[in-house]
């Protein structure tokens, strides 16, 4: 069996954004008198879909008025993203050289996504095929995006290869039956990421697009055998 659609996250793989986004939301935050700091934020919030993130904010912050921290940052994000938001390096050459089918599969809102990644010309390079979690129920780690890829590009799920910077793509991607790649961003502050993500079950972890290239090189030259689709229940999702 070869590879004939390749999904892409967006945050943290295609754009550099999640700096940006974590001092906006946890300037958001402090202002709703929220005690957390910046690289809590960071680790908590990146990768989730606005579902997560609320429920965070509702049962661990304490917050009550959701609608005014989150319209409050999304306008600051954006603004944000207008003045400094960039390509993680190299992407763009490594996305044109590709010959696969591609797609982008996100936690975003299509909103964000307009308004980040529609910022570039790279967005060409993906659209019409953009899913975001606001076109599924349940968001990743579920499923639900991934196999709607599949669904609309007309690709057996097991014929996928998903990037993802997030263990909750990556478990989202083994429970809908796809092998993984692990991205990770070479200025991440966190440690322990390429673990985290090998944890959630990516067959390969690449540091930066040169060793992204490295690993397409190797993965899509090779014929491999098919992964069954499982629960979300039955893949841990690491911290």
């Amino acid at each position: 069996m070869t590879t004939e659609l390749l999904i892409f996250d967006c945050d943290g793989v295609l754009i550099d954004s999640e700096p940006l986004a974590s001092r906006v939301v946890w300037q958001a935050l402090q202002g709703a008198g929220a005690t957390i700091s910046q690289a809590e934020v960071h680790n908590r919030f990146t990768g989730c879909s606005q579902e997560d993130a609320r429920r965070i904010c509702l049962e661990d912050l304490g917050l009550d008025d959701l609608e005014a921290v989150f319209a409050g940052s999304r306008t600051a994000l954006y603004g944000e993203f207008a003045r400094s938001l960039t390509l993680m390096p190299g992407i763009a050459d490594l996305i044109g050289s590709l010959a696969h089918a591609k797609c982008v599969a996100s936690n975003s809102s299509m909103e964000r996504l307009e308004n980040s990644l529609g910022l570039f010309d790279l967005w060409n390079a993906f659209a019409p095929n953009i899913f975001s979690a606001d076109m599924v129920a349940r968001p990743k780690p579920a499923p639900d995006l991934f196999l709607l890829c599949a669904q609309k590009l007309g690709v057996d799920p097991a014929r996928c290869l998903v990037v993802d910077d997030s263990p909750h793509g990556i478990v989202g991607a083994v429970a809908a039956g796809m092998r993984a790649i692990g991205f990770v961003d070479p200025s991440d502050p966190r440690k322990g990421r390429h673990a985290v993500l090998q944890e959630a079950g990516a067959m390969l972890v690449a540091s930066g697009a040169d060793e992204l290239r490295q690993a397409f090189d190797t993965v899509l030259s090779t014929s491999f055998r098919p992964l069954p689709q499982r629960r979300v229940a039955d893949v841990a999702v690491p911290l």
